[in-house]
């Protein structure tokens, strides 16, 4: 039947045809459309995109020290010794932390378990500064070229030495921060790979393979590094195993992030792995050169435990720690807990098709 036309003219508006859409209606089609993720993806991106360059250049653009632990060895009334402390602490703008110590022997006892960053102690008529470029590259460096200004201006006689040096193939002490960058961002690339192209994976068989692809990744990353290029000598199965716990812990937290947020899951991870983990991990820009806040954080999470284990690993074999260990390992059970939990949550898995009867 033709529609009868109003007494406007028009035709007569029949049911919701006629009748403009609510605001509960045009959010759900505005939800509904692509548009809407795009127009967000776009603005998280380009906010990304900031954040990650402003987090960086923050940090490791131009580090400056906080504070320096320094071992001190000999009598306080030794007037080079006095001279040459006083003049660095003006030219490290009072961030020496000196602790005095009996004996030579128990000062480097206090480098070789990390607690300490450099050893004065009287040489002769001058000093010596012992630095130890494993425990910091980058705060060696500071120290090696203060102490040299230094004792110039202060006719300070003084011998620097490096007691604890980096291997050749890494002089610049990065090669640590980079096997475990590798690590992180592959691992939690590798959990969202498996959402992706294994999305049918029930959460048992999601968490094996999380643990299949850490334990080979772990180990094609340290092969690379040790045998194949040889800019390390790795204690291989060590730093092996501490890079395949690095992987699976990043996987674990964006399985985690992603049962409870879903396919935002990427935000909080890349902000918590890449954005401030990283950074504060101690690996490209030491401790005591990082502003304090970051440098307590950064042992706390994952990348700045796995640097931290790797480090002593190579570096301090026989002055093991645990406490980056459980910090690996705190995160891995978190994050797998979690994720267990909720496990109806996560967007993946089989439905279980029930036998037939008989």
């Amino acid at each position: 039947m033709a529609e009868q036309p109003d007494e406007g003219g028009g035709r007569a508006a029949h049911g919701a045809r006629g009748r403009p859409p609510t605001g509960q209606e045009r959010w759900a089609a505005a939800n509904a459309s692509p548009f809407l993720p795009a127009v967000v993806l776009v603005l998280i991106v380009a906010a990304a995109a900031g954040l990650f360059a402003g987090s960086y250049t923050y940090v490791m653009a131009n580090p400056t020290p906080r504070h320096i632990p320094t071992a001190v060895v000999g009598l306080r009334d030794n007037p080079m010794e006095r001279a040459f402390l006083a003049g660095m602490e003006k030219a490290l703008h009072g961030t020496l932390r000196l602790t005095r110590y009996g004996t030579p022997a128990a000062a480097a006892q206090a480098v070789e378990d990390q607690r300490e960053f450099a050893i004065v102690r009287p040489r002769g008529r001058g000093v010596e500064l012992d630095v130890a470029g494993a425990a910091g590259a980058s705060v060696a460096q500071l120290l090696a070229e203060a102490g040299a200004k230094v004792a110039a201006a202060a006719h300070v006689d003084v011998r620097i030495r490096d007691v604890r040096p980096l291997q050749k193939g890494d002089p610049r002490g990065l090669a640590l921060f980079y096997i475990s960058l590798a690590a992180v961002i592959v691992g939690f690339v590798g959990a969202i790979q498996l959402s992706v192209h294994a999305r049918a994976l029930n959460p048992a068989e999601r968490i094996a393979f999380t643990a299949c692809y850490s334990l080979l990744g772990g180990f094609a990353i340290a092969a690379v590094v040790d045998w194949w290029l040889g800019a390390l000598r790795l204690p291989f199965v060590q730093s092996w195993l501490i890079l395949a716990l690095t992987m699976f812990t990043s996987g674990m937290v964006f399985s985690m992030f992603n049962t409870l947020m879903g396919r935002w899951a990427m935000l909080p991870t890349w902000g918590l792995m890449v954005l401030l983990g990283n950074p504060s991990s101690g690996g490209a820009v030491s401790w005591p050169l990082l502003p304090s806040a970051l440098g307590h954080i950064g042992r706390w999470l994952p990348p700045g435990a796995s640097v931290n284990a790797q480090h002593t690993a190579v570096y301090f074999g026989g002055r093991q720690h645990l406490f980056p260990y459980l910090v690996l390992a705190g995160w891995a059970v978190l994050s797998c807990t979690v994720f267990w939990v909720w496990r109806h949550r996560h967007p993946g898995g089989r439905e279980t098709v029930a036998a037939p009867g008989p």
